[in-house]
């Protein structure tokens, strides 16, 4: 762990711009010094990986971007829980974690592959997991949520401290079981990409409202 937290201060964090345009939409990544690779990024911050500790994600946040001291703390209230990654380091502006393996519910749709239905009822269990232990999951949307071996993994928890409701997770297993397994059952085929945008979207403007 030492040597990787020197790799992220020394060649990650020296070089990488983090940059964020707009807070409702993901943050810029430019100058990724090699071998450095981008994972995904997020509306608070981008996500990387080393080739040499491929099982570690090293999440930084975008300059001005709030948010990683309660991210932390949200790692210690869930502790160990197959749903969800380790956190092992937080630096000032970045933390280092258990690097989760799968397809993002939106990159499922994208490419045609099935969503089960264990992974639906994982995620709920294990957000009934952080509830029990005092968090209030918030933003669980398909591009935070993924699914590995027919499993749901849930990838980002950096809002989980928020005390306000969050209804996007119902919305989308309503769209799941209204639109998306009636249609899957029988036919899987991929959805443009563009059509996943204009609905995701569509999805934030019909909330604000």
């Amino acid at each position: 762990m030492e040597k990787l937290v020197e790799r992220v201060t020394g060649e990650l964090l020296t070089k990488v711009t983090i940059e964020s345009v707009d807070p409702n939409e993901p943050v810029k990544v430019r100058n990724l010094p090699k071998p450095w690779r981008l994972l995904g990024a997020g509306n608070y911050a981008a996500v990387f990986y080393h080739p040499e500790d491929e099982n570690y994600a090293v999440k930084i946040y975008a300059p001005g971007r709030p948010g990683l001291e309660e991210e932390a703390e949200v790692y210690k209230c869930l502790g160990r829980h197959p749903a969800y990654a380790q956190c092992y380091y937080a630096g000032a502006n970045f933390l280092i974690l258990e690097r989760l393996r799968g397809v993002t519910f939106y990159d499922s749709m994208k490419r045609g592959i099935l969503i089960t239905d264990q992974a639906i009822r994982d995620i709920d269990i294990a957000l009934d997991y952080a509830r029990s232990v005092g968090l209030h999951p918030h933003d669980v949307h398909a591009k935070n949520v993924m699914i590995k071996d027919g499993r749901g993994l849930i990838v980002d928890v950096s809002d989980f401290l928020k005390q306000e409701d969050c209804t996007m997770w119902d919305d989308y297993k309503k769209a799941y079981y209204r639109l998306y397994r009636p249609v899957a059952s029988r036919w899987m085929f991929p959805v443009p990409g563009v059509v996943l945008e204009t609905v995701r979207k569509g999805y934030q403007l019909w909330r604000k409202r």
